[in-house]
This record gives structure tokens, sequence and C-alpha cells, in this order.
């Protein structure tokens, strides 16, 4: 069966910000929101790592598991999806969530900050709406997925660190990447380009 999945290969991250950019220009999505971002490690320092950083699409969500109506599902290809009119706004995906996918669309007091907003995986939403349909757009963003496309936040990374799909076919992709140039920081990255020793 297969389970859509992101996978971000840390030593090829330039921090680029390519990711975030797209997505927001993909999705229209509102000023305040990111549905993606890059997360630096160590940053300025020897084994600075970059990571873009966004919804997983839980094999087993635990924001799903939280949620008091149900408004979280993953759908057969294992993209985890929304739906904006079940939501309560009550938060406890955001709280539940390792990688702080789900985000309020406002900021305000509790109770008038919105409903949740999260990645879709560019597969468009968790409502009533037809695919493809402008009031689903509106809603959720491109429904890129329902063309056969990847998210347009792994079509738009530059050096390939950010890998999208079937979760088999990029943990292949990935080990072949670590087969071919050796594991850590010594055989590809600040080791190489700088000559230093690299302190973990």
């Amino acid at each position: 069966m297969v389970r859509m999945k992101f996978l971000c290969d840390a030593d090829r991250c330039i921090d680029c910000n390519a990711c975030v950019t797209a997505c927001k220009n993909e999705n229209e999505v509102p000023w305040g929101i990111n549905r993606r971002r890059v997360v630096t490690i160590n940053d300025g320092k020897p084994g600075e790592r970059s990571e873009s950083m966004a919804c997983m699409h839980c094999t087993d969500a635990p924001c799903a598991a939280v949620c008091p109506v149900s408004c979280i599902y993953p759908t057969e290809d294992g993209v985890v999806l929304h739906s904006k009119d079940l939501c309560i706004g009550c938060g406890y995906c955001f709280y539940a969530c390792p990688f702080g996918a789900p985000q309020y669309p406002q900021v305000g007091n509790f109770g008038s900050r919105g409903k949740m907003d999260k990645c879709t995986y560019c597969a468009g939403g968790g409502g009533p709406e037809a695919p493809g349909s402008a009031e689903e757009f509106a809603k959720y963003g491109s429904n890129r997925f329902g063309e056969g496309k990847l998210p347009m936040c792994a079509e738009m990374c530059s050096t390939k660190s950010l890998l999208a799909g079937d979760g088999e076919v990029i943990a292949q992709i990935y080990k072949e990447r670590v087969f071919k140039r050796g594991y850590g920081s010594g055989a590809w990255g600040w080791m190489t380009a700088y000559g230093e020793a690299v302190r973990v």
C-alpha cells in the first residue's frame, strides 16, 4: 500500500527557503502562517544542519488521535488531512504534533484565533468541496495531488534535499544517497568545505 511521506536530506539542505516560498505561493497561505519552515541547528558552527519541516503525514498521527471532533484523518494514500468545517479550534492537535504543523491562522485570545491550518501535501482539503474546485482552493489550497503531481515544496527544492512521494521509494533514494556519499558530516558538508574536524 502506498503511503505518501516527506523526507528532508539534511546533508543537502542549504537553507534557501525555496520550499517555504513555494508552499506560500502555491496555496496562497495567509500572512503569518507557514505550513513549511526551515529549521537550522548549530547555526554558524561546525556541524550546522538545516531541515525543512512541515506536517510529516504520520502513519499513526498524534494530532488525529487527540482531536475531539475527529476532523483530522488519514486518507488511503497516507496523507493526513483536516476538515475546517468540523474543526472547533481547540488547539489539541497543535500541542500533540511533534513537528508543530497545525497552526492557528491568527493571533488572539483563545476562541478568537480561528480554525487550524496545516500542510495538506498539496492534496486539497478534507471537506465536502469538489476536488479541484475554487471553494476547495479557498479553504485548503492547491490540489496538485489530484493532478498526479508532487507537492510544490518538493518540486521547487533546488538541491533535491526535500523528497516527497511513496515512503518506500523515498527511503530507497535516501539509502542510495547515503551509500554513495558515505555517512555523516565527514563525507559531505562542513568538513569537506572547510577542512575542520566536526565535533558532535
